[in-house]
């Protein structure tokens, strides 16, 4: 969305896309205590990723986890962190709560579906092919909805007995984000992710009063800002899951950076799974 000039913020043009990397630290500037020249890092940020060597400040890197590879770890900070954040901090989502995930199998949403169930969570993927739900399926989802050729709404209901999801996790937005509100259950969250779709949905009010729900923003990058001792926190634990096993990430396409038309193409049309990664 930052490409197409659509994201609620744009860098200054000309620009380099790519939102985060992984990699091997080649040089240091000479007031840098925390990293050394050889550490294997990632490095988050809104650009600039799309490159062979980038120069960033010394607090916007992270240590790679020793389990992953360099194309695993390059796709992680902000899908990952952004779902935990999500499920933990802003939907407080409980052992045995129903969790419906929407674009179950892209970046964020697949994380939703791993992080959902290592939580304790039932986690309901809904997704736009059945290809893309035998991805969500093998990532631990309890159930599946093709919302291409099913009503979104009268599958949740029947799978949960008429009672509603206890969270929703909507990075979609447009035409199934007032579906996905109206299958909620009393005391409802419903988690603001994004907007992959295009656009920004209107939702009526008068169902958050009726179901006694909530409609929670979720901005990871602002999060990091105001509570930066918490983000520390969440990487600590989402680390450690790494390295125990307990999560994995997916990657289904990788594109050497001379194909990076293939690689948005892939987005762009709905193809992807998971994380598409650039190799150099």
């Amino acid at each position: 969305m930052i490409i197409q000039g659509k994201y609620q913020f744009q860098p200054e043009l000309p620009f380099i896309p790519g939102g985060e990397c992984a990699g091997v630290v080649e040089e240091v500037g000479a007031a840098v205590t925390r990293w050394k020249v050889g550490d294997e890092v990632i490095h988050s940020g809104g650009s600039g990723s799309f490159c062979e060597e980038i120069v960033v400040n010394e607090l916007a890197v992270l240590p790679k986890p020793p389990a992953l590879s360099f194309e695993a770890a390059a796709g992680i900070t902000i899908t990952y962190l952004t779902s935990y954040h999500a499920l933990v901090q802003r939907a407080n989502i409980q052992p045995g709560e129903t969790l419906l995930v929407l674009g179950a199998a892209g970046g964020v949403g697949s994380t939703a579906v791993e992080l959902g169930k290592a939580l304790g969570a039932t986690v309901i993927a809904a997704a736009s092919s059945d290809d893309k739900l035998a991805l969500c399926t093998e990532l631990g989802a309890d159930h599946v909805i093709n919302y291409s050729n099913e009503s979104l709404k009268d599958r949740v209901k029947e799978l949960t007995g008429g009672a509603g999801v206890d969270v929703v996790y909507d990075p979609v937005g447009g035409d199934f984000s007032e579906p996905a509100v109206r299958s909620m259950g009393w005391n409802g969250r419903y988690l603001v992710i994004g907007f992959a779709s295009g656009p920004i949905p209107s939702i009526p009010l008068n169902l958050t009063l009726l179901k006694g729900c909530s409609i929670v923003g979720v901005f990871w990058g602002r999060f990091t800002m105001e509570e930066p001792e918490l983000h520390l926190a969440n990487i600590d634990t989402l680390w450690q899951w790494f390295e125990e096993g307990k999560i994995k990430p997916v990657i289904t396409d990788l594109f050497p950076i001379e194909e990076y038309e293939g690689a948005y193409a892939a987005m762009m049309e709905r193809r992807a799974k998971g994380k598409v990664i650039l190799t150099f």
